[in-house]
């Protein structure tokens, strides 16, 4: 059989020399080869993905249990000490992994317009990065997940701390900084959950349902601070403005739509599925946080005066419905809220991303994304702006984008577990609000005098538009995503009542 996962896993990593070799010596031919790697893991990802999506309805009776395709081989085993690399692909894993490629490939494309320096190692460092974090995704083995979590930060602070903007070191170091110390305490986490059973394997299959409840609780906590930072959550937050205000936009877009669903799978993966009857018990508490970050995101971003953090915060409050659909059915038993919440993660991808790729062209077109310095964008640069007011549609969560359906299934999932989850509501209303004002400022006003601008060229505005396909196939087909996820999450609640 084809070992299909780990051409998937290590394509783009394997692939990330020769990038640099061909760049350095003839840059067109080294972007084009960069191409072709995205769009071959990208064919690879769809192939997954609709292999899982026809394989759901029969997962819990092939042996595989949630699993649509594992593979496993002997890596370290010693007496009492087994290190399996152990991959695999479910209703949770698949549709981020086809998010992350069809993300990278919408990265090396905007990337052609808006990096200008260094070329080779910039390209080599996204295929690095998005093997990573495909390996994060996929890895089934606590050491072999934490090694792509942690890998995922070397490419990240180098594609920040050296293509970014006036305070690009700052905010490389504090990204490295916060994420660094989170993955430190999340080591101590599997390090408890491995310690807690003491098995001869570090399989998050063999460890799920294993560890004592009495054990659960300082893992679980450590898990979420390590998650927390990634996702983030409030207060675990500061980093992320300085990080997506400065990076690079098409660095910005892997950033907000891939890097911080690494933080709501780990959740949901490692946080419910090794620890869930401490999440069960403290799941009120965790619905709080994620209730707290969405109002704290929608707020904050009401007084942002810049696009680029305007959208940051956007973000925040995004996975703010993550965490809050997760562990509403930890709280409920009813697999609406954490079916939503995997949605939202998929959605969330390409409404951050396009977002904050439409900052960068702005900010190429304009000179700034100052939102008090932009009038008339209809007029002044049309295409981007007839593209930022679908793109804020879909941050909305207004019909015809899958957000929609997110976020209702999330904010519905939260009142099963509790009515005063309903308040949850209000979020949507506080970003349709500064979206409009945004829209209306930006957008519909008559342009300032002597305004002029470059607008985004035919080949980038239409690849951007490709942006909000995925979401309007949401709105019609959520069951693509919705259908396998539900294995995931009934899997997960057996193991709370276990």
């Amino acid at each position: 059989m084809i070992p299909i996962l780990s051409i998937l896993l290590f394509l783009p990593i394997a692939a990330s020399v020769p990038a640099y070799l061909i760049l350095s010596r003839r840059k067109s031919v080294g972007v084009w080869f960069t191409l072709g790697v995205a769009l071959a893991e990208l064919v690879l990802a769809l192939y997954v993905f609709y292999f899982v999506y026809a394989n759901f309805p029969g997962l819990g009776h092939s042996g595989l249990g949630q699993y649509a395709l594992t593979e496993q081989y002997s890596w370290v085993s010693v007496a009492s000490f087994g290190v399996n690399y152990l991959v695999g692909v479910d209703g949770l894993s698949s549709p981020l992994v086809l998010a992350t490629a069809l993300l990278t490939v919408f990265a090396v494309i905007g990337s052609r317009r808006l990096i200008d320096r260094s070329e080779p190692a910039y390209y080599s460092l996204i295929l690095l990065f998005e093997g990573a974090i495909v390996g994060v995704f996929l890895s089934l083995n606590l050491v072999l997940f934490y090694f792509f979590w942690d890998l995922v930060m070397i490419p990240m602070f180098f594609l920040i701390g050296i293509w970014g903007g006036d305070r690009k070191k700052y905010a490389a170091m504090k990204f490295m900084i916060f994420i660094f110390t989170g993955s430190m305490i999340l080591l101590l986490a599997l390090m408890a959950a491995y310690m807690g059973v003491s098995p001869t394997t570090f399989d998050i299959p063999s460890l799920a349902g294993r560890i004592p409840a009495s054990v659960q609780y300082l893992p679980l906590l450590a898990s979420f601070i390590g998650f927390g930072i990634k996702l983030p959550v409030f207060p675990l937050h500061s980093w992320l403005p300085d990080a997506y205000t400065q990076a690079p936009a098409p660095v910005a877009v892997l950033l907000a739509g891939v890097q911080s669903a690494m933080g709501g799978y780990g959740l949901i993966r490692i946080s419910i599925g090794l620890f869930p009857q401490a999440a069960e018990q403290w799941a009120w508490a965790f619905m709080a946080v994620g209730i707290v970050t969405m109002f704290y995101g929608a707020g904050v971003a009401i007084l942002s005066k810049n696009l680029r953090s305007m959208f940051a915060y956007t973000s925040i409050a995004g996975m703010g419905f993550v965490v809050l659909g997760s562990f509403a059915t930890v709280a409920s038993g009813s697999i609406i809220g954490m079916q939503g919440a995997i949605l939202e993660m998929f959605v969330h991808a390409f409404t951050a991303g396009s977002l904050f790729m439409l900052a960068g062209y702005i900010q190429k077109g304009l000179g700034t994304t100052d939102i008090s310095l932009m009038s008339g964008l209809r007029s002044v640069i049309p295409r981007a702006g007839t593209l930022l007011v679908f793109a804020c549609v879909g941050a909305m969560a207004l019909p015809p984008f899958g957000s929609f359906v997110a976020e209702v299934l999330v904010i519905v999932g939260g009142i099963h577990a509790t009515p005063y989850a309903a308040v949850a509501i209000l979020v949507p209303v506080m970003i349709g609000g500064y979206m409009l004002w945004m829209i209306k400022r930006a957008v519909l006003s008559p342009p300032l005098t002597g305004s002029t601008g470059t607008d985004i060229q035919d080949v980038d505005a239409a690849v951007l538009a490709l942006y909000l396909v995925p979401l309007i196939i949401m709105m019609f087909f959520s069951a693509l995503v919705l259908g396998p996820a539900a294995p995931v999450v009934q899997h997960l609640l057996n193991l709370v009542s276990h």
